[in-house]
């Protein structure tokens, strides 16, 4: 299976936000090439929130390029089987954590949102991650810092996306 099929397959099996679920569906049957970041018209992106729940904190990147404590994730890569595995990806590159997991269950959310030229969207699929016990972060090239963050302080720090992908993170946990 390709990894447009598994994207199809995910976004298809995903029941929140139908809507914009919606949106990735048509925009992955428009464009082929949706997939990666050479399609100008947006490609889906794969992004995990890292949490640590035994300290009650979720580790926030510091986005070199744009400035905001974000979650960890960017481009698909040709080497990805899967969405989940790109995010996995990610996270770990990003994190510097070796042996992060994902929370079952398939992605936590959808956000769209717009990026400078060339390309026009980000269409990214949110998944979390958990942190091994112990875990120490590392900051990659990517960021200008990493930090843990209190859940009750993300709000303080980050975007609606980001608030939004730790709730349902937690609710997901409950």
């Amino acid at each position: 299976m390709s990894l447009y099929d598994d994207a199809v397959l995910v976004l298809n099996g995903y029941e929140d936000q139908p809507e914009l679920r919606d949106v990735y569906l048509g925009h992955l049957a428009e464009h082929p090439d949706g997939m990666y970041k050479p399609c100008g018209a947006g490609h889906l992106t794969s992004s995990a929130l890292v949490i640590d729940p035994a300290r009650g904190r979720v580790l926030l990147t510091l986005h070199k390029k744009l400035g905001m404590w974000l979650q960890m994730g960017g481009h698909c890569e040709e080497g990805d089987a899967t969405v989940e595995a790109a995010a996995l990806r990610e996270a770990t590159e990003e994190s510097g954590i070796a042996g992060l997991t994902l929370l079952p269950g398939g992605p936590v959310r959808l956000d769209r949102h717009p990026i400078p030229a060339p390309c026009h969207w980000h269409l990214d699929v949110q998944y979390a991650a958990l942190a091994p016990a112990g875990a120490e972060a590392e900051i990659s090239e990517e960021s200008l810092d990493l930090r843990w963050f209190a859940y009750e302080d993300v709000a303080g720090v980050a975007d609606t996306s980001v608030v939004e992908l730790l709730k349902g993170t937690l609710a997901r946990l409950a």
